[in-house]
């Protein structure tokens, strides 16, 4: 695999075949050549990376969540957003916030079920 574009899903088997190291670098490639301007290129291409590895690997909620949301009116490129700002939000909520008993992802994969287009659009 030598280029990554988030509107077009990678090849589940190639791309986890990549190093993570590599899966990173090939988004924050992506977002260089499109002169794509971040506060934290770094951060954003894990964050994708991160997102594309569930997408790869087969996490229901996940995939779900990118098909309604895409169907809902969003490019492949805006969903991965979507789903990686849900993603952080329960990153910053397992540092910041006591956890209950139970499966710490559970309200990661329940977010994902409850994702919208016009929910996400809203937001921010």
């Amino acid at each position: 695999m030598r280029n990554y574009d988030p509107s077009v899903a990678p090849d589940a088997a190639a791309w986890l075949e990549l190093d993570e190291s590599e899966r990173i670098e090939l988004v924050r490639e992506y977002h260089r050549r499109r002169r794509i301007r971040l506060p934290n290129l770094h951060l954003h291409a894990v964050t994708h990376a991160v997102i594309e590895n569930q997408l790869a690997e087969g996490l229901a909620p996940a995939a779900k969540a990118l098909g309604r949301l895409v169907a809902e009116g969003l490019d492949r490129h805006e969903a991965v957003h979507a789903l990686g700002s849900v993603l952080m939000e329960h990153l910053w909520d397992l540092t910041n916030k006591p956890r209950a008993d139970g499966d710490p992802h559970a309200p990661y994969l329940a977010a994902l079920e409850k994702l919208t287009a016009a929910a996400w659009l809203s937001s921010g």
